[in-house]
C-alpha cells in the first residue's frame, strides 16, 4: 500500500513538473500551449513513467507536438530528477490521450439517439392505440359473459 501512495505521489509531482517546465521552460515551437498533460501513471518500482497528453488541434499539430515531447524528454527527465530528489529518475514516455476522442464518439452516438427519438416522437404523435382504449378484463366484463 505504501509504494502505490509513493508512485501516486511521483506520478502527481511528473505531471505538474512536465506540464510546468513545457510551459515555461521549453522554447521547442512544436510545444506552443496547446500542448496539455492529462494524467501520469508511474509502475510500481518507480522507474517508468507514462505521460498522457492531448494537442489542441489538426493531425499536423499531432505529429509535431509527439515529436517535440520526444525531442524534450532528456530535459524534461532531468527536471522531474532535480524535482523528486529521488535515487532513480523514471524514464518518461508519452502517450496521446484518447480522452478527447472517446468524448467526441460518445457525443455522436448522442446525437444519432436524439435524432432516432425525435422521428420515433414524431411517428407516435396522433397515434392511436391498437385495440381498445382499456385492455384489461373487469370483474363486470366477466358477469355478462
Amino acid at each position: 500500500m505504501a509504494d502505490n501512495a509513493r508512485a501516486k505521489k511521483l506520478a502527481d509531482l511528473i505531471r505538474e513538473v512536465v506540464a510546468e517546465k513545457l510551459q515555461r521552460g521549453i522554447k521547442d515551437p512544436r510545444l506552443g500551449t496547446h500542448v496539455t498533460i492529462t494524467d501520469t501513471r508511474v509502475t510500481g518500482d518507480l522507474r517508468e513513467a507514462t505521460v498522457f497528453y492531448t494537442v489542441y488541434g489538426d493531425d499536423e499539430d499531432r505529429a509535431s507536438a509527439a515529436a517535440g515531447l520526444q525531442s524534450a524528454k532528456g530535459i524534461l527527465r532531468s527536471a522531474v530528477g532535480a524535482a523528486a530528489g529521488t535515487k532513480f529518475t523514471p524514464t518518461l514516455t508519452f502517450v496521446p490521450d484518447a480522452l478527447p476522442e472517446n468524448a467526441k464518439t460518445i457525443e455522436d452516438l448522442l446525437d444519432k439517439a436524439r435524432e432516432s427519438d425525435a422521428k420515433v416522437r414524431e411517428a407516435s404523435s396522433g397515434a392511436a392505440y391498437a385495440g381498445e382504449p382499456d385492455p384489461y378484463r373487469k370483474p363486470e366484463d366477466e358477469a355478462s359473459e
